[in-house]
């Protein structure tokens, strides 16, 4: 055996780089169902069967492609504990003349293999991720000298990079130079977020995403879960993530059917009948493999150019594509390892045990994201930062025992796109690096984006007292404790400024409010 590929979990592409150059008569492939993998985090059941079954169909696939494939499952036989043992054994079984991967996603396993090959002192070539659109290199270079790394500018050169939602500006002729072309938006604005934030009347019905059969692979892997993580959170119940390439595009093209047009508006929204509402349902598809992020931004494209979607719902999903997505994978190597210990407010609280059972908490806003993320592994972005996140960060829970929830209960999450949304965007705890300001508010807005308060046992409209929306009180006792952290901030001006309004006695009775609850968190 020439050169041994060993493809990992989410990397389940035709188009992933250690395969670049594969050669089908002196290579092979590898997988392994590592037992390490399955147990690191409190993944949801829907989440293990994602993604073993995709590995399952993806090594099919290759077989189909006439590749070498070693695959190793998950099973009473073979409890494959990790990466590196198991690559270890088969070395010694097949003695590859070379080991080539596609650098792993996560900062932990890139580690992990670093340190395998400097200690047995194999050939070995990790190559980058061609999947992404900005290379570490070229993020660290955008990094370089800047205070802020705003989203928006990094964004910016996203669109000009690949060319995406732009339209050329014609300059004047030069001697040397001839016709020379800018480029500019379409539409002549970069951003249209103020369009994204409508809330869905109860008139609005989203189409269901289309229903898939469980193919062979997903019924074996559904078993498997079955019998090895039956206490795992979540249910396995109606389970429809597509497995393959090919279920993949059936998902995604429903999407622009059905949804991409009203997506823009509604991309916001909450509602308590509303599971997915018009939201796309693919990212655990672009984090694994099965469809490519910068294909799909393309098809968006396309379809505001047939105008069968307006620019808001395009420039939308775009955005969440190649601006915010591209941005918070360079935060995470950029910053990394140091990143995964910032602790701004130094918030040491246990997770409520609500997190994990949606009937212990009578905030009905949070039973009901949490009930969407227990049946599903799947909770939109705002219920996400809004919702569990805004709690999260309120009720001081320490950001690595949130990081492990969202890490473990959504199907799209890896710790390259979980840790900066969760610590960066939800928490703040790495004090502004992704976001220019805690993403926190009182019941309010909750109450203007969705319906969940009028099914609620506390009162939105109060501020403290026995009944008072605990959002409410959290949130000014949150402003009031970090006050010499957060009073410099531009954009707290206006919440600060009400905050110097409030009485002493107001002030006293948020705080008070704010401590009988902590009493009464379980964990």
């Amino acid at each position: 055996m020439r050169n041994l590929i060993y493809i990992l979990g989410d990397q389940l592409s035709l188009n992933i780089s250690s395969l670049e150059d594969f050669d089908k008569k002196h290579d092979a492939i590898l997988f392994t169902e590592i037992w390490d993998e399955t147990n690191y985090a409190p993944h949801h059941q829907k989440k293990l069967v994602l993604i073993l079954s995709a590995m399952r169909e993806f090594a099919d696939l290759l077989r189909q492609k006439n590749y070498q494939v070693f695959y190793k499952k998950l099973d009473d036989k073979n409890n494959l504990k990790s990466f590196d043992i198991e690559l270890k054994n088969f070395i010694n079984q097949h003695k590859p003349q070379k080991i080539i991967l596609t650098e792993p996603s996560e900062y932990r396993v890139l580690k992990l293999f670093n340190n395998f090959f400097e200690t047995h002192q194999i050939a070995h070539e990790i190559r980058n991720d061609s999947r992404f659109i900005c290379s570490h290199h070229e993020f660290a270079s955008y990094a370089k000298d800047k205070k802020n790394l705003l989203l928006e500018n990094f964004y910016h050169l996203m669109r000009q990079k690949t060319q995406i939602l732009m339209e050329e500006i014609p300059n004047s002729k030069n001697k040397s130079l001839g016709k020379v072309s800018k480029l500019k938006p379409v539409g002549g604005k970069w951003n249209y977020d103020k369009e994204n934030r409508g809330t869905m009347p109860i008139t609005v019905k989203p189409p269901k995403i289309t229903q898939l059969k469980n193919n062979k692979n997903t019924q074996e892997v559904i078993e498997l879960v079955k019998k090895y993580f039956s206490k795992n959170f979540g249910s396995l119940e109606n389970f429809n993530f597509a497995t393959n390439h090919r279920d993949a595009e059936i998902h995604f093209s429903d999407f622009l059917k059905n949804r991409l047009a009203n997506f823009g508006i509604y991309q916001d929204a909450m509602r308590q009948d509303i599971d997915f509402g018009f939201h796309s349902v693919i990212s655990m598809y672009i984090n694994i493999g099965l469809l490519d992020a910068l294909d799909c931004a393309k098809k968006v494209e396309k379809e505001f150019q047939k105008g069968t979607c307006d620019l808001a719902s395009a420039e939308g999903f775009i955005r969440q594509i190649i601006g915010w997505r591209e941005y918070i994978r360079g935060i995470y190597w950029h910053f990394m390892p140091k990143y995964a210990e910032l602790n701004y407010f130094n918030h040491q609280r246990n997770l409520p045990e609500f997190y994990w059972d949606d009937e212990k908490t009578a905030m009905n806003c949070l039973k009901t994201a949490i009930k969407h993320t227990r049946l599903h592994a799947y909770s939109h972005h705002i219920q996400r930062l809004m919702i569990t996140g805004n709690f999260a960060l309120l009720a001081e829970i320490d950001p690595k025992q949130v990081e492990a929830w969202y890490l473990g209960v959504y199907a799209d999450a890896f710790e390259w796109v979980e840790m900066p949304n969760t610590r960066g965007m939800a928490l703040f705890a790495d004090g502004g690096i992704v976001a220019s300001k805690p993403y926190c508010s009182s019941g309010n807005y909750i109450n203007k984006m969705s319906n969940f308060c009028k099914n609620c046992a506390y009162d939105v409209k109060k501020t403290t007292g026995e009944n008072a929306c605990p959002f409410n009180y959290l949130y000014w006792n949150f402003l009031i404790k970090n006050e010499e952290l957060l009073k410099n901030n531009g954009r707290l001006f206006y919440p600060y400024a009400n905050l110097k309004r409030k009485t002493p006695a107001e002030i006293n009775d948020i705080k008070n409010s704010a401590q009988k609850f902590f009493k009464t968190i379980k964990i």
